[in-house]
Formats: structure tokens, C-alpha cells, sequence
């Protein structure tokens, strides 16, 4: 880790904090590309009543409307805790190079932030997991899926 890595995790600490004393989650994030910063988000649960306003989501969202793209390729994200299973797949999707972060998922499980039922839960079958899933009318929805297959000018992604 160089200076400029440094530098922008103590900023997205500076964030998390600044967020805790405006009531929102201890929770920042910042994008960044070639030590220049892309974006930032912050944990906004609460305040917006919306469950996917995270951190990363936020940063990840502004980044990639900045760039015009959903593809942010050498960038890295800058996070003030381990990311949760929800970021943590917003960031592959995103394909970012690389994860910083500050506090660890136990950090924030001590403060009652515990992701880890969600983990579990990915290793059961979708029937016995706590909300339960059904797979319904697969050969009807399959139609998009065929469809998306034999598009000629689809964007891969």
C-alpha cells in the first residue's frame, strides 16, 4: 500500500465518521482510479428507508454513472468496514481491481452489523433457507434468457 492508498482510506474513515455524527451508518466508501477519487457513498439505511443504500452501492452507483460505464475496471474501492454480501457482489459485478477496507466483518458484528446468518444461508438449498424460494413457471421465464442468447447487438456484461 503506497501514500495515495493511505491517504484514501483515511479519507473514507473521515466520511464514516462525518455520516455517524449526521445520523447516518458508520459506514463510507470511495471509488477511486489512479489515486483520483471517482466517487464516494454513504451508509444511508435509515435515512432513506431504502435497505440497499450502502456505503458501497452509493459509490459504486456514482461512479459508474460518472464514467458512463458499468464496467469500472481499474478502479478500487476504499471502505470503512469489510464489505457485506450485497456490496461484496455489487463489487464483482462492477469489476473493481481491488478492496481496501478498515474495520472487519467481526468489527461490525460486534456493534450488532452481523452479516454472517446471510453467509449461511448461501449454503443451503433455496427450499430451506429462512425465506423460503420456489423456482416457478422456469419454462415460461426461460423465454428471456433465449431471447438474450440470440440477440445480435446485446451489451455483454
Amino acid at each position: 500500500m503506497d501514500m495515495t492508498d493511505t491517504l484514501l482510506m483515511r479519507k473514507a474513515i473521515k466520511l464514516s465518521i462525518e455520516n455517524v455524527k449526521r445520523g447516518g451508518g458508520p459506514f463510507a466508501a470511495i471509488i477511486a482510479k489512479d489515486g483520483k477519487i471517482i466517487a464516494t457513498g454513504v451508509n444511508r439505511v435509515a435515512k432513506s428507508n431504502d435497505p440497499t443504500a450502502h456505503a458501497e452501492i452509493a459509490a459504486i452507483r456514482k461512479a459508474a454513472r460518472k464514467l458512463a460505464t458499468f464496467d469500472l475496471s481499474g478502479c478500487e474501492i476504499f471502505t470503512s468496514c469489510e464489505p457485506c454480501p450485497m456490496c461484496l457482489g455489487a463489487i464483482y459485478w462492477a469489476r473493481l481491481a481491488k478492496i481496501y477496507y478498515g474495520n472487519s466483518k467481526t468489527d461490525a458484528k460486534n456493534i450488532g452489523f452481523d452479516d454472517s446468518f446471510i453467509y449461511d444461508q448461501f449454503k443451503l438449498e433455496a427450499a430451506s433457507r429462512k425465506i423460503a424460494a420456489e423456482c416457478l413457471l422456469p419454462d415460461e421465464a426461460i423465454r428471456a434468457f433465449a431471447d438474450w442468447k440470440n440477440q445480435e447487438d446485446k451489451v455483454e456484461y
